[in-house]
């Protein structure tokens, strides 16, 4: 599933994420959800979230439900 909703992505569910750094090579970062930093329902590039990490980054791909 893919991160664009903001419905889908929950706090606890483990994601791949694109840093800011990583935008131009696409290179994703694997996570747990921490917080969601996006606003509206719906990003093209993703809802942006900070991960329990402390990394924040815009969601590629959902990788596993709670």
């Amino acid at each position: 599933m893919n991160g664009q909703n903001r419905e889908n992505v929950k706090v606890g569910l483990t994601v791949d994420i694109v840093l800011k750094q990583d935008q131009r090579t696409g290179k994703t970062t694997r996570g747990i959800v921490k917080n969601l930093l996006t606003k509206s329902a719906f990003h093209p590039h993703g809802i942006k979230v900070r991960l329990e990490d402390g990394q924040v980054g815009r969601v590629q791909q959902i990788i596993q439900e709670n």
